[in-house]
């Protein structure tokens, strides 16, 4: 299980996204900090893998709290959950070593993908070994390309979501009609999201070639 800490100032917001990251399957709150010094006390008490750190807390903000978890040699995970919008302070928290930046405010769906992409960066991280560029580009970008995709005109997100549910519900790769059942759709509507989905990264197309005639398409789920 990853253990995460939620710092935030606001007591109930703090709830609200410790409900979000326990109904993500791998991630476990390990505990609750509503300032910069309870955050940093509870670093150094109880095993901590990843921090959803607020921005404006009422002694230090997230930054320097950043900066001191690096001072004290903790290598902690840092992801920024704040309403903070001015580039300076987005530019300060990648330069400081945060590995993802999600603003207030924000859905379950859209905290879900980045911490789906965090797991998977972790798991192939921790493969050890040795990463060719292909691989070494994959992993600077998983976290930042796991924003919900923007859905273009007659694109409903929540027939996406289906799409989505279908494919990481199997055992593995699914034909395009496969997926329409599953979702209860027609097969063009989910080959249409597929198409969508696949420009995106969040889909990964493969071909399966039998004894005749041309190769058939199958997705699987990519983003985490």
């Amino acid at each position: 299980m990853i253990q995460v800490l939620i710092v935030d100032d606001d007591v109930r917001v703090a709830r609200i996204n410790a409900a979000y990251v326990a109904k993500v399957p791998g991630f476990r709150v390990a505990a609750q900090a509503h300032s910069a010094a309870d955050a940093l006390a509870a670093v150094e008490e109880i095993p901590v893998d990843l921090v959803l750190l607020d921005h404006y807390l009422p002694d230090r903000n997230g930054l320097a709290v950043v900066r001191e978890l690096r001072r004290l040699g903790h290598q902690v995970d840092v992801i920024m959950v704040t309403a903070a919008r001015d580039v300076a302070t987005v530019q300060d928290a990648m330069r400081h070593g945060a590995l993802q930046y999600l603003v207030k405010p924000f859905t379950y769906a859209g905290l879900r993908s980045k911490l789906e992409a965090y797991a998977a960066l972790r798991r192939t991280l921790d493969g050890g070994g040795e990463a060719e560029q292909a691989e070494v580009d994959r992993l600077f970008g998983a976290l930042w390309a796991a924003s919900e995709p923007v859905l273009p005109k007659g694109h409903s997100p929540t027939t996406a979501e289906l799409v989505r549910q279908a494919l990481r519900g199997a055992d593995g790769p699914l034909s395009a009609q496969e997926i329409a059942d599953s979702a209860g759709m027609s097969r063009q509507t989910a080959q249409r999201y597929l198409k969508l989905l696949e420009r995106t990264g969040k889909v990964r197309l493969t071909l399966r070639y039998g004894e005749t005639g041309r190769p058939e398409h199958r997705y699987a789920w990519a983003a985490g």
